[in-house]
């Protein structure tokens, strides 16, 4: 009985967990305070508790702000999409490894957990000029591992395989969700690089996530992200202000909880109907060319 209790509360502390890798996610813009030391300290601080690379997680996002809807650009900071034409022209082993990538199971359960306790730990996926970023995720990882060690002599190995790992896990899969329906949607934004344009990406390609005030404090206004794409330097204490106050910033694309359930059905990028589609749509589409 006392296991399932603390099961209960482990949805409430991995929100808790997402809320504070936001907070970090500011740190990392430079937005949450308006000194440079205090950002720096306190993104570190919490990037231990996020098990994420401070400065390496930081270049990535920052590419990905950079390049946000740019179909030349995919591959650092987001999550891997291809149009219909390039899926066609994949071998068939390339086709299902791609269908078992962008599978719900895989994209918000096993890749979240994959994401948090193995690629973030090493750097075959950071590129070598990176020195400081890949010297973060080496760094973090001994915090983590002297953290761990002192968490299991304090109160034993079962708090952190059946209480702490749990919070992660369950953290990391709310994320990722976060992250997919903020770009993930229909309609969005993707063009090519000399169609490009960064306004629109931000506006048009990112979400307004109409979450319960509860879930809206939990996740920091992160919700509010076409806001953040705009300008990454504003604190999320001050999205939903701007939001009021400026009419023009409603008309990005709303989603609310029940309507982004749907985001998880968007496989691939249409470039002919310059949308996001279904597998099922894609082949039904080909079937008609």
């Amino acid at each position: 009985m006392g296991y399932w209790v603390t099961l209960l509360l482990v949805v409430p502390a991995a929100f808790f967990t997402v809320r504070l890798f936001i907070l970090q996610h500011d740190c990392g813009h430079g937005s949450f305070f308006q000194s440079r030391a205090a950002n720096e300290f306190v993104g570190l601080v919490l990037s231990v508790l996020t098990l994420t690379p401070y400065h390496c997680w930081r270049r990535q996002h920052a590419t990905h702000h950079a390049t946000n809807g740019n179909l030349d650009q995919r591959g650092i900071g987001d999550i891997d999409t291809v149009t219909v034409s390039e899926y066609v022209a994949m071998s068939r082993w390339g086709r299902l490894k791609y269908r078992m990538y962008r599978h719900p199971l895989v994209l918000f359960g096993i890749g979240p957990i994959l994401q948090l306790a193995i690629l973030q730990r090493f750097t075959f996926t950071v590129p070598k000029a990176w020195r400081r970023e890949r010297l973060s995720v080496y760094l973090t990882n001994l915090v983590i591992l002297a953290a761990m060690a002192a968490l299991v002599w304090a109160l034993g190995w079962r708090v952190l395989v059946l209480v702490y790992l749990p919070v992660m896990a369950m953290a990391a899969s709310i994320g990722v969700w976060m992250f997919y329906v903020q770009h993930q949607f229909d309609p969005t934004y993707w063009r090519h690089g000399e169609d490009w344009d960064y306004h629109r990406a931000a506006v048009d390609g990112s979400s307004y996530y109409d979450l319960p005030w509860l879930l809206r404090w939990l996740t920091a206004n992160i919700g509010f992200h076409h806001i953040h794409h705009l300008d990454s330097r504003i604190p999320n204490y001050r999205l939903p202000k701007i939001y009021r106050e400026h009419p023009e910033l409603r008309k990005a694309h709303r989603l609310s909880l029940w309507s982004s359930l749907r985001c998880a059905l968007f496989k691939l990028w249409d470039e002919k109907q310059q949308r996001l589609v279904s597998f099922r749509q894609a082949a039904r589409l080909a079937v008609q060319d």
